[in-house]
């Protein structure tokens, strides 16, 4: 049961992360990017005081994307300060640095990969494997493998993964 509450709260993180940035970046919608990035907080911080393994996934990915300066709009400013907020109030798991410095690094290249490397090679499984951001699932995928999580982490990080491309499918149809 408890995978299940965390797979949801996957899910609604990543279509409210993905559809928040779409809201922005293609309408300048900072209302409802910014109702969205509420809703991606809340779905997201949720999920990373409800189990470690989680918080190991957004905290990197919060970490990642202020290292790749992607955090680039008042809407990604409000999700991460009520992120934070509600981190700060309900607290977090103790966390491995050496595990989180794993996830933020894998982060990191997915940020980084997805923005330059289709500008650098002409290589079709460099540019896809980049575009859909292949790096943090690999390295959460070995982190299961080698028991630091469990195999339905992975699974529920797939459900956000999935979750951010069915938001970018709706978001495209319906604009």
């Amino acid at each position: 049961m408890d995978y299940i509450i965390l797979a949801i709260l996957f899910l609604l993180s990543g279509f409210f992360m993905k559809y928040s940035d779409d809201l922005f970046d293609d309408n300048n919608d900072l209302k409802f990017a910014s109702v969205f990035g509420v809703l991606c907080a809340i779905t997201s911080a949720s999920a990373t005081i409800y189990s470690i393994e989680a918080a190991y996934i957004f905290i990197a990915i919060l970490i990642g994307n202020l290292i790749a300066f992607k955090v680039d709009g008042i809407h990604h400013i409000i999700t991460l300060a009520l992120f934070v907020l509600i981190c700060l109030i309900f607290g977090i798991p103790e966390l491995s640095y050496v595990v989180l410095l794993i996830c933020i690094l894998a982060a990191l290249g997915d940020e980084v990969g997805h923005e330059l490397i289709s500008k650098v090679t002409d290589n079709q499984f460099l540019n896809l494997f980049f575009e859909y951001r292949f790096v943090m699932k690999v390295v959460i995928l070995l982190l299961a493998i080698s028991g630091v999580f469990s195999i339905w982490i992975f699974l529920c990080f797939l459900s956000f993964e999935i979750a951010y491309l069915i938001a970018e499918i709706i978001f495209e149809r319906l604009n």
